[in-house]
C-alpha cells in the first residue's frame, strides 16, 4: 500500500491553530469529505502538527491517482467549501507553486531500505 506525504503551514495564530485542530477531531470533519477521501482510494489519512507546520500522511490504494482526486475535488461543491474554509487557517509554504496547498514531500530515508543492503557488517 503506497504512502504519500505532504507538508503545509498554518497561520501562526494560536486561536486559529486550536480552531483548525477542533475541525479535525473525530466527528467534526464533514461526512462528505471523509467519503470523498475514501471513494478515491485513500485508505488512511493522518495529519501531524508541530507549531504551525503540518505533515499529511496518506496510505492509498495501488491505483490511486492524485490527478483524478484533484479533478474530482475541483467540481465537488462540498470539497470546495471545506477547502475554502480550511484556507482560513492555512498558508502556503514559501516554495509552493501558485495555488498549491499541500506540497508533496520526498522520502530521503527508510529504515527498511537502509537495512536491505544485503551486506552484513560486524563491529570491530
Amino acid at each position: 500500500m503506497p504512502r504519500l506525504c505532504f507538508a503545509l503551514d498554518l497561520k501562526d495564530d494560536p486561536e486559529l491553530i486550536a480552531e483548525y485542530e477542533r475541525w479535525h477531531r473525530a466527528g467534526q470533519v464533514w461526512p462528505d469529505i471523509l467519503q470523498s477521501l475514501r471513494s478515491h482510494g485513500i485508505e488512511e489519512a493522518e495529519i501531524f502538527r508541530t507549531h504551525d507546520r503540518l505533515v499529511l500522511v496518506l496510505q492509498v490504494a495501488d491505483d490511486f491517482s492524485l490527478d483524478e482526486k484533484a479533478a474530482s475535488d475541483a467540481v465537488n461543491e462540498r470539497v470546495i467549501a471545506w477547502e475554502t474554509m480550511m484556507w482560513k487557517y492555512q498558508k502556503p509554504l514559501s516554495w509552493a507553486r501558485h495555488g498549491e496547498k499541500w506540497v508533496p514531500m520526498r522520502r530521503i530515508f527508510s529504515l527498511n531500505a537502509a537495512s536491505d543492503t544485503g551486506v552484513v557488517t560486524k563491529p570491530d
